[in-house]
């Protein structure tokens, strides 16, 4: 676990990073007393004290029981045990405070609820919105529509899964690292690593050319699997193994035509930097 400091209106948010299971969490007693504008963090405690009573009484028992202890640095230097929750639990919590400062946050959870269920009807709309959302980031035409054709190669490489009866969640990832490193030399973990990543998506920060690469290896990996049909998580992995190949023998071709490397450490942070260079000197130029 990786701790460090977040601020929500200047006050100190305690948090780690689990790099293991990509998520991120945060000191509840810290969330509390900020929304809840303590002066100390004994009454912060004692809100949350209170809170937790309230909660189970709601039957919320099961968010309390998920939350975990970590160990965390207090205001006196020493490090002392702590409730942490994840980034849903403390939604959930906040939902249970009537702070003014929560209401944004509910709103919010209000507003992508309500989205959800538009999408669920029409999904056309979850294109549509993924589109704006590339655009408002900054990020070109061309890029987006290489990333919306990405995410559908990747639903259809899921979906051959699905009917070759690989588990969701751990064997999905297991078969996703081995499409990655063919390619690329790197499980996702250490390619997101290499860019300067955490929790964000990995696809989000790969330049034109990763994603092609990328798309290449798992639309091989969906093709070979049709054609072998296989019936065990080993023979996924062999054919997840050899379609991440074909797309690592087109990056050492790439490489040497070009004279550098595929893989970089630029992020989508990098691509809004040449963006806004690029309008800049535009702006210049024509004033």
């Amino acid at each position: 676990m990786d701790n460090g400091l977040q601020l929500f209106e200047n006050k100190k948010i305690r948090t780690a990073w689990d790099e293991a299971n990509e998520e991120w969490y945060f000191s509840v007693v810290d969330v509390v007393g900020a929304l809840t504008e303590q002066s100390t963090s004994r009454g912060a405690s004692n809100y949350w004290a209170k809170l937790k009573e309230r909660l189970n009484d709601e039957g919320a028992g099961q968010l309390l029981t998920n939350c975990q202890q970590l160990k965390m640095t207090a205001a006196d230097g020493k490090k002392y045990a702590t409730d942490v929750a994840s980034t849903e639990q403390i939604l959930r919590i906040i939902q249970s405070i009537p702070s003014p400062k929560a209401e944004p946050f509910k709103l919010w959870l209000a507003r992508v609820g309500s989205e959800r269920i538009e999408e669920t009807i029409d999904p056309e709309l979850t294109i549509e919105r993924a589109l704006e959302t590339y655009l408002k980031k900054g990020y070109t035409r061309e890029w987006i529509n290489q990333r919306l054709q990405a995410i559908q190669v990747r639903k259809e490489l899921t979906d051959e899964w699905e009917n070759r009866g690989v588990t969701k969640g751990i064997e999905y990832a297991i078969l996703t690292d081995e499409i990655s490193k063919a390619w690329s030399g790197m499980t996702t973990r250490q390619y997101k690593n290499f860019k300067g990543l955490k929790k964000e998506n990995l696809r989000d920060n790969m330049t034109t050319l990763e994603l092609v690469l990328n798309m290449l290896a798992e639309a091989t990996t969906t093709e070979i699997s049709k054609e072998q049909q296989p019936q065990t998580f080993d023979e996924n992995k062999a054919i997840a193994q050899s379609g991440g190949e074909v797309a690592g023998i087109a990056r050492v071709e790439a490489e040497k035509r070009t004279g550098k490397p595929v893989i970089t450490t630029q992020n989508a942070v990098d691509f809004s930097n040449i963006i806004t260079q690029l309008i800049g000197d535009s702006h210049h130029d024509h004033p």
